[in-house]
């Protein structure tokens, strides 16, 4: 149990003000804005997040502050260790649930749960203001309809959401209501494209556009492997992405977001931690490697960009294993399916599939190389501290066969080197030439560069022109001369 330090030294301040967040990073955010104003009101606030010292953050609540920025598991787990600050909860005068119906999910913070019904005890405070807030608070997707076909199924619509959401977080009486969604859930400002395409080849649609339209550019997957994967993958090919996910340190995830909001031209590749929230300046696209599962994800992907009344674009890669998904979010966001696809010049699809597929082969090799080296870490300080002796066939890689990791260290050479060489020149320019052909023996395509000062929105208005202009009568043919022999 913490003591409480000397009156004098720390003056007692009731806690006024309590604001919940589904992540860290969003909770660092939402801190730096009541941060903002508190330097004229001189309210003192504190942030509870995991990923953080606990003792560091003991200390804050030491400074007894008015206001407190928390997730809920770090806020629970020093609820339940007692801390003098958070005991007296029955004075707290206002509760904010940012990103409510995440929140509230089912499965999902089981400690917000525990601390709603802490706090909706009849002895807390009964003037206490609740407010709710989230972009997708009144969307609403049906079951499927087998299920609704059932008995006792009722059909959810926006009130009966609300409700339900109401009765979870606890608040009495009739709420008030504050809609300010569009009907089509996003923003009119941003522009929504596709690209179907089979799933192995999502790599080279994202490469191309990386590389023909620069910006600062977030990158959604819905795991975490796959965001491993295309980190190395672009690594090899000389784009320097960053990382965002749940496995990362705190430090770094807040390192690498700051880093992203600082470079004009980045690319970050991340989660759905990434999704909601998070208030980065100026991000003009916005990519789903794999389309999100639910439509309320797609909005708050999507929402990252075109911020502020400022144009921003959201492009979906759609393969496949997707197109349930894309079907189920139209549907629900009450769109039409047929979304402009986004013009992709074929012509250097050639020159961007033979760098990719090298890269590949690399980033697959030197990624068997790193599982090896960190077995064989592992397996040598097992031994030491049984104090054996290993086998040779024990290991992995190279001290197993070290005439095949010689012959495998040379084709990476081989490899490196051809792609060093592809990489050499500009993907978009209006002749390639090179010393190497291709492995498949086709010559590199000559292809014209693009105005580099043309933009992926700029690109897609011109396509949508194209479509609106009144196609040309056809002329009247006219008579050819006579090939005849005389």
């Amino acid at each position: 149990m913490t003591k409480a330090p000397p009156c004098k030294a720390y003056p007692k301040r009731p806690l006024l003000g309590r604001v919940l967040t589904p992540t860290r990073e969003l909770a660092v955010q939402v801190k730096q804005h009541i941060d903002a104003v508190a330097r004229f009101t001189g309210i003192k606030t504190a942030i509870l997040v995991g990923g953080m010292s606990t003792q560091k953050q003991q200390r804050m609540l030491n400074r007894r502050p008015e206001i407190v920025v928390a997730t809920p598991g770090r806020l629970w787990e020093l609820i339940k260790e007692k801390h003098y600050h958070l005991r007296n909860l029955r004075q707290l005068r206002c509760l904010v649930v940012d990103e409510a119906d995440r929140m509230v999910e089912k499965g999902h913070f089981a400690e917000l749960s525990q601390l709603l019904e802490m706090l909706n005890d009849s002895q807390y405070n009964p003037k206490r203001q609740t407010l709710v807030f989230s972009a997708t608070l009144t969307l609403v997707h049906q079951a499927p309809a087998r299920i609704l076909h059932k008995k006792h199924t009722k059909k959810m619509d926006k009130t009966a959401k609300l409700d339900l959401l109401m009765q979870k977080i606890g608040m009495r009486g009739k709420p008030k209501v504050i809609d300010l969604t569009r009907n089509e859930a996003t923003v009119e400002t941003l522009t929504e494209t596709k690209i179907h395409c089979e799933t192995d080849e999502k790599d080279f649609y994202l490469y191309y556009f990386l590389m023909q339209y620069p910006g600062r550019s977030l990158v959604f997957a819905n795991s975490i492997s796959c965001i491993k994967r295309l980190s190395g993958l672009l690594k090899v090919l000389d784009i320097m992405p960053l990382t965002l996910h749940a496995c990362m340190h705190q430090k770094q995830r807040l390192r690498n977001l700051e880093q992203f909001a600082r470079l004009e031209d980045c690319v970050l590749l991340a989660t759905d931690v990434a999704a909601r929230g998070l208030d980065i300046p100026k991000v003009q696209h916005v990519i789903h490697y794999q389309v999100p599962r639910t439509s309320e994800i797609y909005v708050h992907r999507s929402g990252r960009t075109a911020r502020a009344t400022n144009e921003g674009l959201s492009l979906m890669l759609i393969g496949p294993e997707d197109v349930i998904n894309f079907k189920k979010i139209y549907k629900t966001l009450k769109k039409d399916e047929d979304i402009p696809l986004f013009p992709v010049q074929t012509k250097y699809m050639d020159v961007v599939k033979e760098r990719i597929r090298l890269a590949r082969q690399i980033e697959k090799s030197e990624y068997r190389n790193f599982q090896a080296c960190l077995h064989n870490s592992w397996i040598e300080q097992a031994a030491a501290a049984l104090e054996i002796e290993l086998e040779e066939d024990m290991y992995k890689g190279g001290k197993a066969d070290q005439q095949e990791e010689r012959r495998r260290q040379k084709q990476m050479k081989v490899l490196k080197k051809e792609l060093r060489h592809l990489l050499s020149q500009p993907l978009f320019t209006e002749s390639q030439k090179t010393k190497y052909p291709t492995q498949s023996g086709k010559p590199p395509l000559l292809v014209s560069a693009p105005s580099k000062s043309e933009s992926a929105l700029s690109c897609l208005s011109k396509q949508k022109k194209k479509k609106t202009k009144k196609p040309k009568e056809p002329q009247p043919e006219q008579p050819q001369p006579s090939t005849s022999a005389n």
